[in-house]
């Protein structure tokens, strides 16, 4: 379908208010085609679209929609289309869209479900907030170890048209506890009269209903699989997660660590649909929190006027130092980030974690520190810039550089690793704040040094 050679018809039927028209245009469009037009229309025309396509396809339709338009549509279109979609739609789908509504906006959707959806959204909205609980979905296939394969297809042909994927078959005992989980395709080559516990590894996978979201794109990442069984802390099965689900919401974390790493409050919204006042509201609190750290480097600076009135040279090299220092902080804060949220690293490695980053802060601190004495040694070559203690002034410079990036990328990798143990978000540790923190302590590095090499000389 050309959506863009299309698109002027369907303007002009909405403009017109010829429904019927409409209805014929869209009849052959799938739900992911027109949540892709409602994208492009405003509020009162999606209301329209929704009003001319079947039962079947606008729940499909509005579960492919971003969820601030969700949002806006619940209160837009009528009560009983609104029942329907919310009663079709999939549990851990419709759980992402109760969440983020207030109370009194929840309360009016939660009585247009069936007494049977409205026990399942509440269940789920019972679970704490950022668990696998919110995510899964209890729509699901489960067969006994005592089935023959031909029971189990028979089973799955006249009931699995309301799983949410038949992908991977669950083994339960009488009372629910999860034994196994096997993909469907050993089960359509298997023999008929073939029993399910011959099929059975005992090699499950699962997830707590309690755990964290991130454990759950931990685990598919590990394993590779397109869905996941969630269980109490007993080994009941309560639901399933698949693997879009987690797709989403490994989109959504990536996106806000990477806001977070930037120096900025997570936002909630698309950039483009978030109020510039809201926006601002999340980037000031950093901003004053950075500025008021760099108020510390200015006091540093202020206590070594005494060793800067006396070598003025020594100010040039300033931005030098501090920008390496907090590139350095900046680079190890990224990579260990970065590798705790896939899985690599825990807190436990953080000795190791230490070890490498000395030594790589070390190499690193001495190729910028050869580099800086000799830029410092070339000049003086030349010109008489430095004046008769350049050989001192090009040490005071290798040194600093050598410790400002040792200190630099410690500082960047226990950081992130002390939030964490802490309790608080890894990716808290900015880029900028990192940054900010190593100016100062690379001034303290700087001066010090040039007090100690230069003494007697310049100071």
């Amino acid at each position: 379908m050309e959506f863009e050679t299309i698109k002027s018809d369907i303007q002009a039927l909405l403009e017109t208010r010829n429904m019927q028209g409409l209805k014929v245009l869209l009849e052959e469009w799938l739900p992911e085609e027109i949540s892709l037009l409602c994208e492009s229309l405003n509020l009162e025309d999606q209301i329209k679209v929704f009003q001319c396509i079947d039962r079947d396809r606008a729940f499909l339709t509005f579960e492919n929609l971003d969820i601030n338009d969700q949002k806006l549509l619940v209160d837009a279109l009528p009560n009983r289309l609104v029942a329907l979609i919310l009663n079709d739609m999939s549990a851990d789908n419709r759980t992402a869209l109760l969440e983020e509504l207030e109370s009194e906006q929840l309360n009016k959707l939660l009585k247009l479900l069936t007494k049977k959806e409205r026990k399942i959204a509440l269940s789920l909205l019972g679970y704490p907030e950022n668990s696998i609980g919110r995510l899964m979905t209890p729509e699901y296939m489960t067969v006994r170890q005592s089935w023959t394969i031909r029971e189990v297809l028979e089973y799955i042909r006249e009931n699995g048209e309301s799983s949410e994927t038949l992908d991977i078959i669950y083994i339960v005992d009488e009372k629910g506890y999860l034994i196994d989980d096997i993909k469907i395709g050993e089960f359509l080559l298997a023999p008929l009269d073939e029993k399910v516990s011959e099929l059975m590894d005992g090699k499950k996978v699962s997830l707590l209903v309690t755990d964290d979201e991130e454990v759950a794109i931990n685990v598919f990442t590990e394993f590779n699989r397109v869905a996941l069984p969630v269980t109490d802390s007993h080994g009941i099965l309560l639901g399933i997660v698949t693997i879009d689900d987690v797709l989403e919401l490994a989109k959504k974390e990536d996106t806000e660590d990477i806001q977070k790493l930037g120096g900025v409050e997570a936002f909630e919204e698309p950039y483009m649909e978030m109020p510039v006042f809201k926006m601002i509201g999340k980037r000031a609190p950093w901003l004053i929190i950075l500025f008021l750290g760099e108020l510390l480097t200015a006091s540093a600076m202020a206590y070594f006027e005494h060793e800067i009135a006396r070598a003025v040279v020594l100010a040039l090299f300033i931005p030098l130092i501090v920008s390496s220092g907090g590139n350095s902080g900046s680079q190890a804060a990224t990579l260990i980030i970065r590798a705790m949220a896939l899985g690599e690293v825990t807190i436990s490695d953080w000795y190791r974690i230490m070890r490498r980053e000395i030594v790589s802060g070390l190499v690193l601190g001495l190729l910028l520190g050869v580099l800086g004495f000799t830029r410092v040694a070339a000049w003086s070559m030349f010109t008489d810039v430095y004046g008769p203690h350049w050989m001192a002034i090009a040490l005071t410079i290798g040194f600093s550089l050598t410790g400002v990036v040792l200190w630099g990328s410690l500082m960047g990798s226990m950081l992130p690793l002390l939030l964490k143990r802490l309790g608080a978000d890894p990716a808290t540790s900015s880029a900028p704040f990192i940054a900010t923190l190593v100016d100062v302590t690379g001034l303290l590095i700087y001066f010090s040094l040039a007090a100690l090499i230069l003494s007697g000389t310049l100071l």
